[in-house]
């Protein structure tokens, strides 16, 4: 997106950071579509008739956002960054509740985006609720790779979006894209007996 179209919605963050009280409804109404782009490609390979549709996953994200105490939004990456910690929150949510029982029927695919191509991946909520716990490892060993790996997964952000989310440079970014797939790989591997 070029700088004259991130305008309005900087102007819009900084009105909601100011106290508007309808800050989060002009923000999602007006970043609907990539949020609706984001929350599909998520959920792309879903089956037909699922509960949680990309729609719905807006929704929910809007619901929290408008409960929740806003953070200083800085920028329109920086609030692509929470949405997309917040999209992880709703989907592993989701997850937890299916495989608890609590809303019935059986396993369900849910997808994620493959490492370089922007390509979906699908894994079961178990599956989901398994990297959601890696991930979290991987925050204890490298907070910024993790924070990365969630801002790629969940966010569909591009390296350079990331780079100045997180204040560094675009290859700080690479590697620790490469070191969080690599340590991913490793703890989500099935171990032997």
């Amino acid at each position: 997106m070029g700088e004259k179209e991130a305008q309005p919605i900087t102007r819009m963050l900084r009105d909601w950071n100011a106290g508007d009280e309808e800050g989060a409804g002009r923000v999602v109404a007006g970043l609907y579509a990539e949020l609706h782009r984001m929350a599909a490609s998520m959920l792309r390979s879903e089956r037909s008739g699922h509960t949680l549709e990309a729609t719905a996953l807006i929704h929910e994200l809007y619901l929290r956002l408008d409960a929740a105490h806003a953070p200083e939004w800085q920028s329109r990456t920086h609030f692509f960054a929470v949405a997309a910690n917040m999209l992880r929150r709703i989907l592993i949510d989701h997850a937890r509740a299916r495989s608890a029982g609590r809303r019935g029927g059986g396993e369900v695919k849910i997808p994620l985006l493959a490492e370089n191509t922007g390509a979906v991946s699908a894994c079961s909520y178990d599956e989901l609720l398994i990297i959601d716990e890696a991930l979290t490892q991987l925050e204890q060993a490298d907070p910024r790779a993790a924070r990365v790996t969630e801002l790629r997964f969940f966010g569909g952000l591009q390296e350079s979006e990331i780079a100045a989310e997180l204040s560094v440079s675009e290859i700080t970014v690479k590697r620790d894209w490469r070191f969080a797939r690599a340590w991913l790989a490793s703890h989500l591997q099935p171990r032997e007996e």
